[in-house]
């Protein structure tokens, strides 16, 4: 296909208007702040007049909201709950839950569930210990990939092509970065899971598990930041956890089909 019939499928297949709405979307998903109408249509490189249009669209279908003290826009919940209907996440974050919690009230330790998106780690599901303190992840983060432990252990057991098609995703990491990064894939594969001091908060062990399909894919990563309690209830080492973590996982990829073949 030559570089005119590009174009010419590129320019058949326009949709300006829906191009316009999701570059709301995409600007109000990156903003840790709410934005004016000005705003969104400044760094969009759009006028106010379009922006508008598009807003209340996305106002009406709830995908926005808009602050009454000063009509500022902020990104709703709702597409976030339009991808946990996903089947696959839906299936997953169900089975994966009750055994998370579980886990979580036996090890006293918070944990998250992470999938691969856009070349991240994206938390799906996260559940809290009985502890008054605990160390915790955001649903709905998107952690860049060479610095988790959940990165890792997806990386690990994917196919040379797949991994590369990953690490093509990455454009904002040092080399240093990467390379450290595809080091540590064959030992976190001998090892069957990864366990790394957080790069992000001193003090916490990242200990991570993969989490397979039924065709032996890893579809996700289940993951512990775990921090030394003192006293409590339940006191468990880092190595009682990576224990339990590696068997939670195991159950949880069994229930998807893992093994059944």
């Amino acid at each position: 296909m030559t570089n005119d019939d590009t174009q010419t499928d590129n320019e058949k297949y326009r949709a300006p208007a829906l191009s316009k709405g999701l570059d709301i979307l995409e600007l109000l998903a990156s903003e840790p702040e709410s934005l004016t109408q000005a705003e969104i249509a400044k760094q969009l490189g759009r006028t106010t007049p379009e922006i508008f249009r598009m807003l209340m669209v996305l106002l009406q279908r709830g995908y926005v909201g808009q602050r009454e003290e000063d009509d500022r826009y902020y990104l709703t919940t709702k597409m976030f709950e339009v991808a946990h209907r996903h089947p696959p996440i839906k299936r997953l974050t169900s089975v994966a839950g009750d055994a998370m919690q579980r886990l979580a009230d036996k090890v006293n330790q918070s944990i998250h569930l992470g999938i691969l998106h856009s070349g991240r780690v994206l938390v799906v599901a996260q559940v809290d210990c009985p502890d008054n303190n605990i160390t915790a992840v955001r649903l709905g983060a998107h952690i860049p990939l060479f610095d988790t432990a959940s990165g890792r252990v997806l990386a690990a057991w994917m196919d040379e092509e797949a991994r590369a098609r990953l690490l093509a995703e990455v454009d904002d990491a040092s080399e240093e970065k990467r390379a450290a990064f595809i080091d540590d894939l064959a030992e976190v594969r001998e090892a069957g899971y990864c366990e790394s001091p957080s790069l992000t908060i001193a003090g916490v062990q990242n200990i991570s598990a993969p989490v397979f399909d039924f065709s032996g894919r890893p579809v996700a990563a289940v993951t512990i930041p775990f921090i030394q309690r003192l006293s409590g209830t339940s006191v468990y080492t880092a190595q009682a956890c990576r224990e339990e973590l590696v068997e939670t996982a195991r159950q949880i990829s069994r229930q998807l089909g893992a093994g059944a073949s």
